[in-house]
């Protein structure tokens, strides 16, 4: 079980008071807080050993080499991949960006394209652009009234024309846990390409990439403790080395004539110009703090505190909770509405008694229109939450619903 107590000291904001209450921070799929190790890490590389990688001669810059390729070992270590499989990139929506632009380079008019009715607009919005310009067809999987995917559809949606099925491993708005790795053997029968956007599933739950069998695999530093600016992109080998460049410069060349260029070697063939170095060091010490306190033990307090929470706020009259009703089928994610009032209300109201939680359309209009509505507000939880606050967040939602009575 984790100690969250000695969780919270690491965590310096969580010191901060809000309208003269304790900070509760409930936005954890928008970013996390970052811990005194991942600070100090930045701190570090600026006093110590800043300089450009992989381009100096000199000790400052073999320094900053060796901990920023360091990292990306750490990285590839923490979802079982291969260093030269993890490319950093700038956050998720970069690294999808990448990969809608890469690998759409070859398609013909009519090839299609899977996603989901779930997914963020990182997710959506580079395919659907891309389809338009190429007359590509665009499909969705729908989810049902739980919130969760028809997964059924998957068969009758794919064909000899589907060429890559892209879907998120957990929702951002209503916490569904979908089965990739189920997903992933049908995409990979129908020799389909098999994309899973992990923004929201790798900072909570153990993640193997040979297991789920994934091609590509994106994610972001700053849900997972680490700094903001820093994405990451895995691919399959071999996928990658037959991949075109999504951008030219710097890092990614090997060598560079009048008439043609030679691209670096991967995982650098796809990190052009001057590298996130910095933050890609404290991305490995964010590793390195999760790995200590162990993926499994996170789980299992995400777990416990999700039902405490569910069981909490489902006591609250007039709100309505969305998502899947099992456990099983959901994570640290609670969406609701409460008594008609406005999303954007709820927040600025909850933040006078300290608490941040998110409310609007979390990235997802798409999402937004088929449950019919505008918004919803969002308490999401990580490691440096516990049972206290959630129990201020319903007594503070109490207070916010008879304002409106």
């Amino acid at each position: 079980m984790l100690d969250v107590n000695k969780i919270k000291k690491d965590f310096p904001i969580l010191n901060r008071k809000i309208n003269g209450n304790r900070l509760v921070y409930l936005d954890n799929s928008a970013t996390t807080q970052k811990p005194i190790q991942v600070i100090n890490a930045i701190k570090e590389y600026y006093e110590n050993y800043n300089a450009n990688v992989h381009r100096g001669i000199y000790k400052l810059s073999e320094e900053a080499t060796y901990k920023y390729e360091e990292a990306h070992k750490k990285v590839a270590d923490f979802i079982n991949a291969d260093h030269n499989e993890i490319i950093f990139t700038k956050n998720t929506t970069e690294s999808l960006n990448l990969l809608a632009y890469s690998l759409t380079s070859n398609l013909k008019e009519g090839d299609e394209i899977i996603l989901t009715q779930m997914e963020h607009h990182s997710n959506l919005v580079p395919w659907q652009q891309i389809a338009k310009q190429k007359n590509l067809k665009l499909k969705f999987i729908e989810i049902d009234n739980e919130g969760k995917l028809k997964l059924d559809q998957l068969n009758d949606l794919i064909t000899k024309k589907t060429k890559i099925v892209s879907v998120t491993a957990m929702s951002n708005v209503l916490g569904t846990i979908n089965n990739i790795e189920k997903i992933g053997k049908i995409v990979h029968d129908n020799d389909a390409l098999f994309i899973v956007d992990g923004a929201q599933s790798v900072p909570h739950s153990i993640t193997d990439v040979k297991k789920i069998d994934c091609d590509f695999l994106c994610f972001s530093s700053h849900k997972m403790l680490g700094p903001t600016g820093i994405g990451i992109l895995f691919g399959k080998k071999n996928l990658l080395e037959s991949m075109k460049p999504f951008l030219y410069g710097g890092d990614m060349i090997k060598e560079v004539k009048f008439s043609d260029t030679e691209f670096n070697e991967i995982p650098w063939k796809f990190e052009a110009g001057t590298p996130n170095a910095c933050d890609g060091v404290a991305l490995g010490t964010a590793v390195d703090y999760l790995n200590e306190i162990g993926m499994q033990e996170i789980m299992k307090h995400e777990k416990e505190l999700s039902k405490y929470a569910l069981e909490k706020l489902s006591q609250i009259k007039s709100i309505k909770i969305y998502g899947p009703k099992s456990l099983e089928d959901r994570n640290t994610v609670i969406p609701f509405s409460l008594n008609n009032i406005h999303s954007h209300d709820i927040s600025a109201m909850l933040d006078q008694y300290g608490i941040a939680i998110r409310g609007g359309h979390m990235c997802a209009m798409p999402l937004m229109s088929l449950l019919g509505v505008n918004g919803l507000s969002r308490a999401s939880f990580y490691i440096y939450n516990d049972k206290e606050d959630v129990d201020i967040l319903v007594e503070s939602l109490k207070k916010v619903k008879g304002m409106f009575n």
